[in-house]
């Protein structure tokens, strides 16, 4: 699953590329290693998308003047964008003024943090540091 791909957004529906998932081609599929290969994979699709995106460049300024204040509309939105860690989520309630009235994330890294109970059974603790490190959680990203 890939936000890019499946729920396009921006101009991602303009390009051409795969998302990688884990086969387990040198080792045990979801280990450590085909998690590092995904990654490595991922790595090679983005050049493909940043290449594509290079030719597509218009000419002229990249930059537009916005207002000081942004007052959204009342309501509320969840909107989910692609990171390199995965899926990044905003819900966002709005009543009207300046400030939202309150901002949830959801991070990539606090969805990996999630599954770290499952994928690290049976495994012995010194695993563990390996584990978290092809899961490429960073702390500070899961203090919301």
């Amino acid at each position: 699953w890939d936000v890019r791909k499946d729920e396009p957004y921006s101009i991602y529906d303009r390009f051409e590329f795969d998302v990688p998932i884990g086969e387990g081609k040198f080792g045990t599929l979801g280990d450590c290693f085909d998690r590092y290969w995904v990654r490595m994979l991922e790595i090679k699709e983005s050049v493909k998308i940043v290449r594509q995106a290079l030719k597509d460049i218009p000419s002229g300024d990249v930059h537009q003047a916005l207002p000081k204040k942004i007052r959204p509309p009342k309501g509320s939105v969840y909107r989910r964008t692609e990171s390199p860690r995965g899926d990044l989520g905003y819900y966002i309630i709005s009543d009207g003024s300046p400030v939202p009235s309150r901002v949830k994330m959801r991070s990539p890294a606090f969805t990996a943090l999630s599954c770290l109970d499952e994928v690290s059974k049976g495994w012995m603790i010194s695993d563990v540091i390996a584990i978290l490190g092809s899961l490429d959680i960073v702390l500070g990203e899961i203090d919301r």
